[in-house]
Parts: structure tokens; sequence; C-alpha cells
């Protein structure tokens, strides 16, 4: 479906996925993942989704085990049922992605 604007230019709805206009920024959030070697991975996701998609895409691209890493806002573990929306994320907020370690001697 398209909408005709006054000057006669056809302006298509943004559809999920579509178009970098105001809607889909509000709709989409910018997030950094550092790991402990301080690389930094870029995902941009829904602020609704959640975070377990981002969370998985990071261990695949990393050749990590989702359950070898915990992921933690603010020194706080995010669990994968978060969404942006719920903490509260903003545009380039980092989420530090640490190795789980058991216990020591």
């Amino acid at each position: 479906e398209n909408f005709r604007m006054a000057d006669g230019e056809d302006q298509k709805p943004v559809v999920k996925g579509e178009g970098d206009g105001e809607n889909a920024a509000s709709e989409h959030i910018n997030l950094k993942v550092k790991g402990q070697d301080g690389a930094v991975v870029h995902f941009k996701i829904k602020r609704k989704t959640q975070l377990k998609k981002l969370m998985e895409a990071y261990c695949q691209r990393q050749s990590l085990q989702f359950d070898q890493i915990r992921f933690l806002f603010d020194g706080t573990r995010l669990r994968d049922t978060h969404t942006p929306d719920e903490l509260d994320m903003e545009d380039d907020d980092v989420i530090d992605a640490m190795l789980y370690q058991v216990g020591g001697l």
C-alpha cells in the first residue's frame, strides 16, 4: 500500500525491516556488545525483541558457546527474555559479554 504525498511522490509505509526513517529509528535500537578482549560487535534490533536473539547471534559470530557467556548491562546480568525497552536501553548502549567461570581452587 502506498500513500500519495502532496507533491505527488509515493510514500510507502514503514514495513518490518525496511527503511531508516523516523519510525524505523524509534522502533530499532543500536547496541554494542563488548567482549573481554575489548572487541566490539554492533547490533541493530527492535526495542521489543528479546535479547536472546542478540546473544545467540553474538555467540555464533564469535564462535562461542551460548552457555559459556554471561551478558551484563550496567553491571546487571541480562536474561535472554529481557528486551531493550524493559531495560530502558538507549542507542549505542554497551552490553558486556563475559566468559562464565566456575569456582576457583
